[in-house]
C-alpha cells in the first residue's frame, strides 16, 4: 500500500488566469493528460463539467459515472473525484471559487450537492454552450478595463443557468417554496456541524422550529430523513479519511465525533455495508 499524507489533495488554479476563475473547452480522447486531475483531489472552487460530444468518465467519492452528451456535472469543493479516461469527447468545464460567487449562487449550489451527471434537452444544451462560449470569450479579453467584474458576473450567470436546470429537473414549484429554505438552512448547519453534532433535534433548534416539522420538510425536499443525511455526511467524511490518508480508524472516529469506537464502527458498516478496515482495504487492492 502507498504511503498517504494526512491531507487530501487540493488542486489550486492554474498561475496566468484570473484569480478565482477558469473556463475553457476541449476536446480530449483518452487519458488526461495531467497527473494532478487524474489522482483523487479536490479543487479550491466550484467545478461544472458541460458534456457536449462522447463520453467522460469520472469518479466522485468513490461513485463511477459516464458522463454523455447532453449533460451537465456540479462538483462542489468538498467533493473529491479523479478524471479516469475521455471517449472522443468535447467538454466545457469551469471552476469558480466561492468568494466570487454570488451569495445566492452559493447558498443554490451549497443545498444541491452532491448531485449527479444531470441529462439536458437539446435546446438547453444550446443555450448553455453558447453562454459557455461568450464566457471564454470574455475571458480572452483581458485589456477590458472592467475585465473582473465581466468575468465574474458572466459566470454567475452561467452557474445559474446550471442550478435552474437542477432544481427544475430535481424538485417541483411546490416543494421547493415550502420546504426548500429550511433544508438549505439544514444542510449548511450540517456542513459546520457534522463532527460534533449528531442530534436532530440540535438541527432543529438552529432555526427555532421543531423536529418533526425539520424532518418533514427535509423528507419532502430529498426523500430522507434527517438522520439519515448525518448518518450520509459522516460515514462519507469516514471513506475520505480512510482512502487518502494514514490515520488510524480510531483517530478518525475520535476526529468525526465519537469517542466510543465501536460504536463508529457499527455505524459504518450500517451505511456503508462493511467495516472501515474492509473498505481501506478493499479501495487500496
Amino acid at each position: 500500500m502507498p504511503k498517504k499524507s494526512k491531507h487530501i489533495p487540493v488542486n489550486t488554479l492554474p498561475a496566468g488566469v484570473r484569480e478565482g476563475i477558469v473556463i475553457m473547452r476541449k476536446s480530449p480522447d483518452g487519458r488526461p493528460d495531467f497527473i494532478e486531475v487524474e489522482r483523487p483531489h479536490r479543487d479550491n472552487g466550484h467545478l461544472f463539467i458541460l458534456q457536449e460530444k462522447g463520453t467522460t468518465l469520472i469518479e466522485v467519492d468513490f461513485r463511477k459515472y459516464h458522463i454523455r452528451p447532453s449533460s451537465i456535472l456540479y462538483i462542489h469543493p468538498d467533493q473529491i473525484h479523479r478524471l479516469i479516461t475521455f471517449e472522443k469527447a468535447t467538454v466545457a468545464s469551469w471552476i469558480i471559487t466561492s468568494e466570487n460567487l454570488h451569495q445566492d449562487n452559493l447558498k443554490l449550489l451549497t443545498a444541491l450537492k452532491p448531485v449527479t451527471p444531470l441529462a439536458i434537452e437539446a435546446d438547453t444544451l444550446a443555450v448553455i454552450s453558447d453562454t459557455a462560449s461568450l464566457c471564454i470569450q470574455f475571458s480572452e479579453r483581458k485589456q477590458e478595463r472592467l475585465y473582473d467584474t465581466i468575468l465574474k458576473e458572466s459566470l454567475n450567470t452561467l452557474v445559474t443557468l446550471v442550478a435552474s436546470q437542477y432544481i427544475a429537473q430535481t424538485k417541483s414549484a411546490d416543494s421547493y417554496a415550502r420546504f426548500e429554505i429550511v433544508t438549505q438552512s439544514f444542510k449548511s448547519s450540517l456542513e459546520d456541524h457534522f463532527t460534533t453534532v449528531k442530534s436532530p433535534t440540535v438541527y432543529a433548534g438552529y432555526q427555532h422550529i421543531s423536529t418533526p416539522y425539520l424532518n418533514e420538510c427535509v423528507n419532502a425536499a430529498t426523500g430522507h430523513s434527517v438522520s439519515w443525511h448525518i448518518q450520509q455526511r459522516v460515514v462519507l467524511e469516514a471513506k475520505r479519511l480512510l482512502y487518502h490518508s494514514d490515520k488510524s480508524i480510531k483517530e478518525i472516529a475520535g476526529e468525526l465525533g465519537y469517542g466510543d469506537y465501536s460504536y463508529f464502527t457499527r455505524l459504518f458498516v450500517k451505511v456503508a455495508g462493511m467495516t472501515p478496515v474492509a473498505f481501506r482495504s478493499k479501495n487500496h487492492d
